[in-house]
């Protein structure tokens, strides 16, 4: 019977696995299928681009059949996704490289600028539902609500530019534009594409440093995108709990209200905040678009807006493909680790 139950169990466990895997590779399916058939709607024509508005019609056709445009619909997308499955993305019209490759390249740089943004939303949006959640309704609550609606109201891009001309410009408490000052831009190597860490194991004296002052801006004025959504949605959860047997006997005991909502509360909301900071993040990868391109920082942000503005479509089809497949993986880990942290689920 011991042996059945377990056997049991492991199958269903088996069966939720390819059910999750299949659901993914059919997301991912989708979103190349809706990303590539938006690219044809595009008045940009990929052949004429690349041989220039004064080549002769011969090398236009050849330029045509060299990607593939004389083919249907229906070629070009299944050559597409036959290329994107072996790892080939095209090749940039702008930059003449593999698109694969320089998504490599400045992708890191975006996963350090959400990471570190993320991090710092999510430790101050937790501590801030919380102490919004001691006294619902009182004076602290409604100026941490407030706070959240500023924080998804202001225009980052405006915001951007205010905070570099206040505090780079005028009292220069911070690097500027860049990720590191021009006496290390060239010298030191970025193998990590992480310029905390590459800075540091440069050994060169100042890299960190100067490394710190350029990243602390744009990861305040991400955490101040962010940190209103993680602080609201939080908030609405604990206060949800609060209302709950297990609640009430808990402040029976005597417990501090603080102490009920950190030990009793926030766990039994573990889920919900696991999947507003995963989402949250996922957001922040898309979100770097402004940010990089007002402190001009190499990333996959600043990257697709230089494709965009260049009618590069191979770029634009990789990068979008890159970030949507981003936002579906963290989904699926999300759900995955929801599932861990509440068996009920």
């Amino acid at each position: 019977m011991i042996g059945e139950a377990f056997g049991a169990r492991a199958s269903r466990r088996v069966a939720a696995a390819v059910r999750a895997l299949l659901s993914l590779v059919l997301t991912l399916g989708v979103l190349l299928f809706v990303t590539f058939g938006l690219s044809t709607l595009s008045t940009v024509d990929p052949a004429l681009k690349l041989v220039g508005d004064h080549a002769s019609e011969a090398s236009y056709q050849q330029a045509r059949q060299g990607l593939g445009l004389d083919r249907p619909w229906h070629q070009r997308l299944a050559r597409y996704a036959t290329a994107v499955v072996h790892g080939d993305l095209g090749v940039s019209q702008s930059t003449g490289n593999s698109v694969a490759t320089d998504l490599a390249r400045v992708f890191m740089a975006t996963v350090e600028l959400a990471t570190l943004a993320m991090l710092a939303s999510s430790m101050a949006g937790v501590a801030l539902a919380i102490a919004a959640a001691l006294r619902p309704a009182g004076l602290w609550d409604a100026l941490v609500r407030l706070l959240s609606i500023v924080g998804n109201s202001l225009p980052i891009l405006w915001l951007g530019l205010l905070a570099l001309y206040l505090f780079y410009a005028r009292l220069q408490w911070v690097g500027g534009p860049g990720r590191l000052g021009d006496a290390y831009e060239y010298t030191i190597d970025m193998p990590t594409g992480w310029v905390l860490v590459d800075a540091w194991r440069s050994h060169e004296e100042g890299a960190f440093a100067s490394a710190v002052s350029h990243i602390v801006l744009p990861v305040l004025l991400l955490c101040a995108y962010s940190v209103g959504n993680v602080t609201r949605l939080t908030r609405a959860a604990l206060l949800a709990e609060t209302g709950k047997d297990y609640v009430l006997l808990a402040r029976a005991t005597g417990a501090s209200e603080l102490r009920v909502l950190v030990h009793h509360v926030l766990p039994n909301v573990a889920t919900v905040v696991l999947t507003v900071l995963a989402l949250g993040y996922a957001d922040l990868l898309q979100g770097a678009v402004l940010v990089e391109t007002v402190f001009a920082r190499p990333g996959i942000g600043r990257y697709l807006t230089t494709a965009l503005l260049a009618g590069d479509t191979p770029a634009i089809l990789g990068s979008t493909l890159v970030i949507g497949g981003c936002f579906v993986l963290i989904n699926g880990l999300t759900d995955v680790c929801g599932r861990l942290l509440d068996p009920r689920l």
